[in-house]
């Protein structure tokens, strides 16, 4: 019997290893049938051009910030004004630092101007979307990730995206006193 669990034992390994080396073949196989196939070509497959970029014309950006005076913050954009084609996916940063020696949480309000230019702001990642909680001497870096529309009207050349800071950590306490003890 011990033989025969010595040939079994054997052909298990035998088999084990002839599975590994089939799939360590298979990685090059498989880049090969991509390769003549036109599929998932690898390292030569690019992002997919955004063809909704409208290259005919340039609006200027201008970055602003503010801070409410009851917010002990700095903010700023690490950008002033940039040139971009409508479509075209833009990131910017702003920089955010608690000067006070407590954590705060802040709240970004975003502006537009002019007004109508509003509707064609596609923000895809902002600061502004949640609260911000910022440590005692904290600073951050927050990036916006947008786009304007290509629909955007053609005579608009200039767009300002302004954000001011509200104290949201000393209103929701407020708002908290004011509403008193629960009844019971």
């Amino acid at each position: 019997m011990a033989v025969g669990n010595a040939k079994t034992l054997t052909k298990l390994i035998v088999v084990t290893i002839g599975m590994f080396g089939f799939g360590f073949a298979l990685v090059p196989f498989y880049y090969k049938i991509c390769e003549v196939t036109g599929i998932n070509s690898g390292a030569e497959q690019s992002l997919a051009k955004n063809t909704q970029v409208d290259t005919s014309r340039w609006v200027t950006l201008e970055f602003d910030a503010n801070i409410n005076e009851a917010l002990p913050w700095r903010f700023k954009p690490e950008v002033r004004s940039l040139r971009v084609h409508p479509g075209q996916l833009v990131q910017v940063e702003y920089e955010v630092v608690n000067t006070s020696d407590a954590p705060i949480v802040g709240q970004a309000v975003p502006s537009y101007g002019p007004a109508r230019a509003a509707a064609f702001f596609k923000k895809i990642e902002c600061f502004c979307f949640t609260p911000q909680t910022l440590a005692a001497g904290e600073s951050r870096r927050m990036p916006v990730l947008f786009l304007l529309d290509p629909a955007m009207d053609r005579d608009v050349h200039t767009v300002t995206l302004s954000y001011t800071f509200f104290n949201i950590g000393t209103k929701a306490q407020t708002m908290g006193l004011q509403k008193g003890p629960p009844h019971g």
